[in-house]
């Protein structure tokens, strides 16, 4: 996907030069790799990045930046910056680029199907990566990656290198790592047996009443030594 976007030059860095920018209603950003090959201050309309960066391809989106007296730079979304309570973009970074050059970009992974060790055997679908970063020029970076898990059984998953092949771009990520896997759902706890719950119970109360027997035995023997010292003295 390639968007248009209209840029301003602004005159200076700074704190201060941003804030003049945001309050006069346009996002404060930097332009990298122009045609100084250095870093040129310029201000863009905050829907129209608004608009790009929520679109689909998001921060991988090719922009045709228009800027005046340097023509149109085919440039990407570097970096922004967020307000943390009205999620207003308060600083972008943009990064131009050649377009006859590869570039190395992360892509999400968007997964179709359900596996049938899901539905047959009772397995859970877990993500481990949802990501992946491929090598690709400009004008083919895909939007995202399509991964298919229909076919997983239970303790079977997808690695990058079974990522379907294109030839427009290359994964760069390392092709061992996981991306989804289908496992087996945790066992629950084992609740103690209740015999052994109540023998731990019972126990006490056992000696408890043994204690108990031996006080009464031992009166009723003092009650017998009484009574025959009592017939000795008659």
């Amino acid at each position: 996907m390639e968007a248009v976007l209209e840029a301003q030059a602004r005159d200076t860095f700074g704190k201060n030069e941003a804030r003049r920018t945001r309050r006069g209603g346009q996002v404060p950003g930097i332009l990298y790799g122009g045609s100084s090959k250095g870093a040129t201050p310029i201000s863009v309309a905050p829907k129209a990045l608004l608009k790009i960066l929520h679109s689909e391809s998001g921060q991988n989106t090719l922009i045709a930046l228009k800027l005046a007296g340097a023509g149109d730079n085919r440039v990407l979304v570097k970096d922004f910056q967020l307000d943390p309570i009205t999620h207003d973009v308060l600083h972008v970074d943009f990064l131009q680029i050649a377009m006859d050059k590869l570039l190395q970009v992360t892509i999400p992974i968007i997964v179709h199907g359900e596996p049938k060790g899901v539905k047959q055997q009772g397995g859970i679908l877990e993500f481990i990566r949802r990501e992946v970063v491929i090598e690709v020029l400009p004008a083919d970076i895909p939007e995202h990656i399509d991964v298919d898990v229909t076919e997983l059984m239970l303790h079977q998953g997808v690695r990058v290198r079974d990522i379907a092949a294109n030839a427009k771009w290359k994964p760069v990520s390392d092709l061992d790592l996981m991306l989804v896997h289908v496992i087996q759902p945790k066992a629950e706890e084992v609740a103690a047996p209740a015999d052994a719950a109540t023998a731990s119970v019972a126990e006490p109360e056992v000696m408890k009443k043994g204690k108990k027997e031996d006080a009464e035995a031992d009166k009723k023997d003092d009650k017998k030594d009484d009574k025959k010292k009592d017939e000795k003295k008659k």
